[in-house]
């Protein structure tokens, strides 16, 4: 059996859902540059659970599904108060996601139906979730959502107290579409295997969350804000990342497993970090991520991905660096859940081998004799 290692270039899916063909990304075969500047998340929303744009009345009638969700049980929110804080977000946000199912009224239903009214739940409340951690944490109540704010909107409210600049809160909208599905990551396949043993949905995506902790998937935005903060300005950009180099650190940021000539996303974050640097009057964060670019391109030929500017835009919209990541969770389970449905939909249970290169002809001897 010849082995793949980390499944490089091994196709295990058929999916509708989302392709990445050279530098161009696309959602149900819409680009994603399209998406980012003329739709909003909760269109993107639908468009991946249902495989078409909606007409304005659908569109409608999602946002109403959507916000009529948005608030958490309150039995989940006295939990959330009893569990501890000092861990990282992502550990508290796989662990509220389970607790949320066994107060899901269609919990012990596996139809498409019911999956989708799960699926509505757990994006509605995701940021209620997140941003509940965060005032938690720092000794404040969770604020409840707006019911007449968008999901990009309520999340900054619900996690700074008052009601975000409107150019800042598009710009999170705008994030919230390019992280919302991206073809089968580590995530998204760990979530449609989960639900290949027919298991449920809640199931699937607390196993993407597990997935999406790590630094070489979606923690990678928050370790990129630690590298520019370590940095700290212009003028030591260069010994810094000449040093980490000599040392054969990683530079969190750069090279992707399937983009070899540009993440697309990356190019419309970019500018969005520069347009809140100047806003916030914190330009430096933006200028060094591009000297921090230029020099990995010189010195490694490596080109930014989603996380490195997405760190900066972040950052400067006042959003946590350990939140960065749980970010990443309120767009991307969009895309879990779709994945979760179209895996259901068509199933077969997700079974590969492994290439045993082990001993053998070992004979047993009792303990004494070895």
């Amino acid at each position: 059996m010849e082995v793949q290692e980390g499944l490089e270039g091994v196709v295990a899916f058929a999916s509708e859902l989302s392709s990445i063909v050279g530098a161009t990304l696309t959602y149900r075969g819409y680009v994603i540059e399209d998406l980012a500047e003329h739709s909003t998340f909760e269109e993107v929303v639908y468009l991946l659970w249902h495989g078409r744009l909606p007409s304005q009345a659908e569109l409608d009638q999602q946002i109403h599904d959507l916000r009529s969700q948005y608030a958490l049980p309150e039995p989940v929110l006295d939990i959330m108060h009893r569990l501890p804080t000092d861990v990282h977000p992502m550990e508290y946000v796989r662990t509220v996601t389970s607790v949320m199912a066994l107060y899901d009224p269609d919990r012990h239903d596996n139809s498409p139906s019911a999956n989708v009214r799960k699926a509505t739940r757990m994006v509605a409340r995701m940021p209620a979730l997140v941003a509940g951690f965060d005032r938690i944490r720092n000794d404040k109540e969770p604020l409840a959502p707006k019911p007449d704010a968008n999901i990009a909107t309520n999340f900054l409210y619900m996690l700074q107290g008052q009601d975000p600049d409107p150019e800042f809160a598009k710009f999170f909208d705008i994030a919230l579409i390019l992280h919302a599905d991206h073809e089968i990551n580590a995530s998204t396949f760990a979530a449609r295997a989960t639900v290949s043993t027919v298991s449920d949905i809640y199931s699937g995506v607390v196993s993407a969350i597990g997935s999406l902790k790590g630094p070489l998937h979606g923690g990678a935005n928050e370790q990129v804000m630690v590298t520019l903060k370590a940095i700290g300005s212009m003028d030591n950009v260069e010994p810094y990342l000449m040093q980490a180099l000599a040392n054969k650190d990683r530079i969190m940021g750069f090279g992707h497993r399937v983009y070899k000539e540009g993440d697309p996303r990356a190019k419309i974050l970019g500018p969005m970090s520069k347009r809140m640097g100047e806003k916030t009057g914190q330009p430096q964060w933006y200028e060094m991520s591009v000297l921090v670019d230029q020099i990995m391109d010189r010195e490694k030929g490596l080109i930014p991905n989603v996380d490195f500017y997405s760190a900066s835009t972040y950052h400067n919209m006042g959003i946590p660096t350990d939140i960065f990541t749980p970010v990443f969770v309120i767009s991307r389970v969009a895309g879990w859940t779709a994945h979760i449905i179209e895996q259901l939909d068509r199933n077969r249970l997700i079974r590969p081998r492994a290439k045993y290169v082990g001993p053998v002809d070992l004979k047993w001897v009792p303990p004494a004799q070895r």
